[in-house]
C-alpha cells in the first residue's frame, strides 16, 4: 500500500515536471516568435522612412525645369508599389522576397534619379539636397542594421524550434522554421540608395 502511494506521488512528480517543461519550453517559443516579429516590424519601420524620404527628394527635383519627367515618375511608381506592400506584416518567406523586391526597386529608381542630379550642378549644391542626401544615407545604414537584426533573430527562434528536445513541442504546437533575408545567387547584398561617394 504504501509502495503504491510512493510509485503515485512519484507519478505525480513526473507529470508536474514534464507539465513544467512543456510550459517554459513553449513559453520560451513564443518569446524567439515574438521577437522575430519585432525585428520584421524594425525593419518595415525602416523601408517606411526611406519611403518617406524620397518625395522630398522628388520635390527638390522638381524646381529644376528641364530634369527628365520619366526617372521621376518611375520613382514614385517604384514607390508606391513598395508602400502597398508594407501592410502585409506577416514575416513570411514570401514576404519578406516581396519587399525585398520592391524595396530594391525602389533603391535602383532613387539611384537613377541621383545619377541624373549629379548632371545639375546646382542642384547638387543645395542645402536641402545635401540634408536629404545625408538622411537618405543613414536610413539605408539603418536598413542594412535592421535587417542582420531580423536575421539574428531567425536564427536564435529556428535554433530554439529545431534543438532537442524544444523541437518536440515546437512540432506539437506548430511552430515552424522561418526564413531571414537572403541575397540573390550572386548578389553580395541588397540594392542600396548609393550617393557615389
Amino acid at each position: 500500500m504504501q509502495r503504491k502511494r510512493y510509485t503515485g506521488y512519484i507519478a505525480g512528480g513526473v507529470l508536474v515536471l514534464l507539465g513544467l517543461w512543456v510550459m517554459t519550453t513553449y513559453n520560451g517559443l513564443v518569446k524567439k516568435e515574438e521577437a522575430v516579429k519585432k525585428q520584421w516590424a524594425e525593419v518595415q519601420s525602416t523601408y517606411q522612412r526611406r519611403l518617406d524620404l524620397l518625395p522630398n527628394l522628388v520635390n527638390v527635383v522638381k524646381g529644376v525645369s528641364d530634369f527628365e519627367q520619366t526617372t521621376l515618375l518611375n520613382i514614385t511608381e517604384a514607390r508606391s508599389k513598395a508602400l502597398n506592400g508594407l501592410s502585409n506584416t506577416d514575416p513570411s518567406a514570401e514576404n519578406i522576397k516581396e519587399q525585398q523586391r520592391q524595396q530594391d526597386a525602389v533603391a535602383v529608381a532613387a539611384n537613377r534619379l541621383i545619377i541624373q542630379i549629379e548632371k545639375y550642378p546646382t542642384l547638387k549644391g543645395t542645402d536641402a539636397y545635401a540634408g536629404l542626401q545625408t538622411q537618405l544615407e543613414g536610413t539605408e545604414r539603418r536598413i542594412r542594421v535592421a535587417r542582420k537584426d531580423f536575421n539574428e533573430a531567425v536564427a536564435v527562434y529556428n535554433k530554439k524550434t529545431r534543438s532537442f528536445p524544444a523541437n518536440i513541442i515546437a512540432g506539437l504546437f506548430g511552430f515552424k522554421s522561418k526564413e531571414g533575408f537572403q541575397a540573390d545567387a550572386g548578389a553580395e547584398k541588397a540594392v542600396e540608395i548609393n550617393f557615389g561617394k
